[in-house]
């Protein structure tokens, strides 16, 4: 396709890893397989930008030239492309995190540059927009898995950009890649509904999934009947959150709410003769914890 499209349009040029895209005079593309093309806009009239946007993707130059290895993941990625077709062999188990940056804090090539700092290899990057993507984490025995909660901490101190992780399961297949893939994009924009962590895990956003699944008179029937009098005690909802977030420690909440732990088990007891639900046992912490998260 690229030496048919040389034909038509001589100043068409194909960006090459690591080449200046600051040619504003260039419109640029990107095709399935990942190849950007740039075409100087002498050569391209209206007519000619809506044909060729049938079956290119108009791409941003302030995006960071995609790698090989980026390359193959929008190809795995691709629905159109059979994953048994592609060159890819997976050598390591990976993860996808799901990156949100607050809008124009930070150009997507300096953020590249600076999460490629945390890691011993170059990760791959796919960019949903200029400020939220996909990272494929690789997982090595010698290094592990990576603590978003330190890089969020440099991120902060030394760019001064807020960010927002959502850390997707270990996988060590391609199979279903693309529809997991999905899920990670759409659950990343549910648990921004319910959770203001900076970093949270899959296994903590599985709650605001099933939640988000229900419907509007399901959660506030589930709101009343297991909240009852306290839908608006949000000191007791606070200290019910903490004490789940705490693994159901009774020393570690009292300590997080500046409590003494014996008015701790008060506050629990009195909950316990209101409600009938004694959240020091681990099921009833639970339902209680959804009903809250029904709420937010």
């Amino acid at each position: 396709m690229i030496k048919q499209l040389k034909e038509i349009y001589p100043s068409l040029q194909v960006l090459e890893h690591g080449m200046p895209t600051s040619d504003l005079a260039y419109k640029w593309f990107s095709a399935t397989n990942g190849t950007i093309v740039g075409i100087h806009e002498s050569e391209l009239p209206s007519r000619d930008l809506s044909l060729l946007a049938t079956f290119l993707t108009p791409y941003n130059p302030t995006f960071p030239m995609l790698t090989d290895e980026e390359k193959k993941w929008l190809a795995v990625l691709d629905s159109s492309i059979k994953v048994e077709e592609i060159d890819f062999p997976l050598t390591l188990p990976f993860r996808f995190v799901h990156f949100s940056i607050q809008e124009k804090q930070i150009s997507p090539i300096a953020f590249k540059q600076a999460v490629n700092d945390f890691y011993a290899q170059q990760v791959p990057i796919l960019w949903e927009s200029d400020h939220q993507g996909i990272l494929v984490e690789y997982i090595t025995k010698e290094d592990g898995p990576l603590f978003y909660e330190e890089i969020i901490n440099i991120l902060m101190s030394d760019l001064y950009i807020n960010i927002y992780f959502f850390v997707g399961p270990f996988r060590t297949s391609l199979d279903g890649v693309l529809a997991h893939y999905r899920a990670m994009i759409d659950g990343a924009k549910v648990v921004s509904l319910y959770s203001n962590k900076t970093v949270l895990n899959y296994t903590e956003a599985i709650p605001y999934l099933m939640i988000n699944q229900t419907s509007a008179s399901l959660r506030e029937e589930i709101k009343q009947s297991v909240l009852q009098v306290y839908q608006e005690d949000q000191e007791t909802i606070k200290m019910i959150e903490v004490f789940v977030r705490n693994n159901l420690n009774i020393s570690e909440t009292a300590k997080a709410l500046h409590m003494h732990r014996n008015s701790l088990q008060y506050r629990f007891d009195r909950f316990f003769e209101n409600t009938g639900i004694d959240v020091r046992k681990f099921h009833d912490a639970m339902a209680v914890y959804l009903a809250i998260s029904t709420q937010k």
